[in-house]
């Protein structure tokens, strides 16, 4: 009971009026909770959750491995957490807190392929497009492969192009129609649809592509269709929105064991769909709600779940790999799909995940659709910690929905990784 009444705060306040009228205990045999009551419960479970996150993340700090994060995780169509750690500048010893704006690298290409799944949706385009029929200079090394290769191919990252293809030219500024020419350039490494390779100037076409059939610059089309309908109110997609916004996390280096910030810069913002969003942690947990499918206005479900179909395995190693009970990964329109397996249990279980690193800032976003659960970390650091992050909150989440009332009502050390 404690679990739902957390999880569904707005719920449970007006359970009992919208429930049928509940007969006296002695008759009935009905435990009847106060909805003040309720709150206060939720309040013992969201503290107690509060403590081990925070515990967390400031022995990070106090080590030395971070210099700041912003963490939000939901639940059904609640934040159960949102906050910040560290300073934004390590020179100015600044806070951040849930609004402060992070560059979020990759994790905007789940973005691209959400914003896709929307056109097509519409009908102003389609999965298996051919990309020279969108942007005619696009060149393949064969006819063959030009005509061949597909947005699905470019979103799936199985274009058959050698991995980071051109990211050296993506990331000195150059136009993506200009790019999209030079792909002859390069010998590929398998037919289209067939081979899984990490790509960002090929991936980012499909940013081109929206802005060819609706005739509006993709961050006009991402604040249009995304950013305005989910109120994600810090999100942008350029670099003058962060610099001039007061609330940003500066990116870091760390150089003779300490952290120094260095400038942010221009990269990737002329490739949006691979790595231009900028956002926050509170704009991050709307995101993830709409990802769970608490907001179909801005896509529906079967589109979403287009969206989200593996298309092609992934090889190789991987720092998910490592995460206890992976069974193999995937990726799908702009996200890795992971196959998990508890071990205790022995049931399945699927992961929506992207990271993301840019400029120094390096971020997290995962869902869970089986448990109805978003978990989303972004750091102005480029650390380790990363990596088992998201394992890491699933476990602390995990322990304190789990616990006994009783149990959580003294201090609980034990709880914290």
């Amino acid at each position: 009971m404690f679990l739902i009444i957390l999880l569904f705060p707005l719920l449970s306040a007006n359970r009992l009026e919208s429930s049928p009228k509940v007969q006296p205990i002695a008759t009935a045999s009905i435990e009847v909770v106060s909805n003040q009551e309720e709150l206060l419960i939720a309040e013992i479970y969201k503290s107690r959750l509060a403590k081990a996150i925070e515990n967390y993340f400031n022995k990070a700090i106090a080590k030395k491995k971070i210099i700041g994060a912003s963490v939000g995780i939901v639940k059904c169509e609640s934040t159960i957490y949102l906050g910040g750690f560290g300073n934004r500048n390590a020179a100015k010893k600044d806070t951040i807190d849930e609004e402060t704006i992070f560059r979020i690298g990759s994790l905007s290409k789940g973005f691209a392929g959400i914003l896709t799944g929307i056109h097509v949706q519409d009908g102003l385009i389609n999965w298996d497009d051919k990309i020279v029929d969108h942007i005619p200079s696009f060149r393949m090394r064969s006819k063959k492969g030009t005509a061949t290769v597909s947005l699905a191919n470019i979103l799936s990252q199985s274009s058959g192009l050698p991995r980071h293809s051109f990211t050296n030219l993506v990331e000195d500024g150059q136009s993506l129609g200009t790019i999209a020419s030079k792909f002859n350039e390069i010998r590929t490494i398998g037919k289209p649809g067939t081979i899984y390779s990490y790509q960002n100037a090929a991936f980012a076409l499909s940013g081109e592509i929206i802005e060819r059939v609706t005739g509006q610059s993709l961050g006009e089309v991402m604040q249009d269709r995304i950013f305005d309908p989910l109120d994600m109110t810090t999100a942008s997609t350029n670099y003058e929105a962060l610099a001039s916004a007061k609330n940003v996390a500066q990116p870091h280096r760390k150089r003779y064991g300490r952290w120094r910030s260095i400038p942010l810069n221009k990269k990737y913002y002329n490739a949006i769909a691979a790595g231009g969003v900028n956002a926050s942690a509170k704009d991050m947990s709307k995101w993830m709600r709409f990802l769970l499918g608490h907001n179909q206005d801005v896509l529906e479900s079967a589109t979403l779940t287009d969206v989200f179909s593996p298309k092609i395995n992934i090889g190789g190693r991987c720092y998910y790999k490592k995460w206890k009970g992976h069974k193999k990964s995937s990726y799908a329109m702009g996200w890795r799909i992971h196959e998990f397996t508890n071990p205790v249990t022995k049931e399945s279980n699927t992961i929506i995940h992207h990271g993301g690193t840019v400029n120094n800032y390096r971020s997290e976003i995962a869902i869970y659709p089986k448990d109805d659960l978003g978990i989303t970390v972004l750091f102005n650091s480029p650390t380790k910690v990363a990596r088992n992050v998201i394992p890491d909150l699933r476990k602390i989440v995990d322990k304190i929905m789990n616990m006994p009332l009783e149990e959580l009502e003294e201090e609980q050390p034990a709880l914290i990784l």
